[in-house]
């Protein structure tokens, strides 16, 4: 039996068997070590994204431990919710977070962009349960999205809900817009995007390189409801979420500004770490931030 009971100041993972609650202070400690996690793939893999996967940590830790209906022992259960990532590359925080989760083990992590590998640079539908789309080309999952909104409209699967999460680099494809038009024209409010406001992109701040402000603006004219929160806490990110589910009138996108490379002092808010992953001694430099909180706890001991 699948049981879904959401509870603003605790979190819960949904399995077929069980219903596991957090508080938010263990959420936040679910989410460090989702990082640490991160930085381990990466530098394993000698490739791969930094910064976006970061930032977008304590998003998908209160997706996957709170928001979402979902059951990793059964990924395709019919009542599930659909989280689709439009930013593939930002899939390492994927992978580990679902790992977290119980959809597969963690040492499986370390096979990141390794040949015949399931957890590829780009998520692959049909290599990973619990991965609903394939994404690599920028700009596809708001109509993908939309298709999957609509379907479950059609189906009268009112308590389902799709989530997207988009980079705001991305915003520069007109796919995007395409798709928010749609959206916002057939009213789907049985979706929820979610926009990683980190300000960077590959060649630089967003704001140089295709100017995306004023951004509420755009999308309140593309006919839907905004909400802004700050991206890096996880309490403000499931209240958000909350709060979309309550409005019916039309779609909701969340804006939620986020610090790029979030955690580790000399990723942060540099674009150079977009695409890069560390080296041994940055890792190792980045996993001892991230271990003892920057300096306010003393143990560095790995805790695997």
């Amino acid at each position: 039996m699948h049981i879904w009971l959401p509870e603003p100041a605790t979190t819960a993972i949904i399995t077929s068997s069980m219903r596991q609650i957090y508080s938010i202070d263990e959420l936040e400690l679910i989410a460090n070590d989702i990082r640490q996690d991160i930085i381990k793939m990466l530098l394993e893999a000698k490739s791969g994204h930094s910064a976006g996967p970061l930032g977008l940590t304590d998003i998908f830790t209160a997706l996957y431990f709170n928001v979402m209906k979902h059951d990793p022992k059964n990924p395709d259960w019919d009542d599930r919710d659909i989280l689709i990532l439009s930013n593939g590359h930002c899939t390492p925080v994927r992978y580990a977070t679902m790992a977290r989760a119980g959809y597969f083990d963690r040492a499986e992590l370390m096979t990141l962009r390794k040949l015949g590998s399931r957890l590829q640079g780009h998520p692959e539908r049909t290599k990973l349960p619990g991965v609903e789309t394939t994404s690599g080309p920028l700009g596809s999952g708001l109509s993908q999205a939309a298709g999957m909104a609509t379907a479950m409209r059609m189906d009268g699967q009112h308590h389902r809900w799709v989530y997207v999460i988009t980079g705001d680099g991305e915003l520069n494809e007109g796919n995007i817009w395409e798709a928010a038009m749609f959206i916002g024209k057939n009213k789907l409010n049985n979706l929820i995007t979610i926009v990683d406001r980190n300000n960077i992109q590959i060649d630089g701040p967003t704001e140089t390189v295709m100017p995306l402000e004023d951004l509420r603006g755009k999308w309140e004219a593309f006919g839907w409801h905004v909400l802004e929160i700050d991206g890096n806490d996880v309490e403000a990110v499931i209240d958000a979420c909350s709060m979309a589910r309550a409005i019916v009138e039309k779609p909701v996108v969340i804006i939620a500004h986020t610090i790029p490379g979030k955690g580790v002092d000399f990723m942060e808010y540099d674009f150079h770490w977009h695409g890069s992953p560390p080296n041994a001694e940055q890792a190792k430099t980045a996993l001892k931030e991230l271990r003892t909180l920057r300096g306010r706890i003393k143990s560095e001991a790995d805790h695997d």
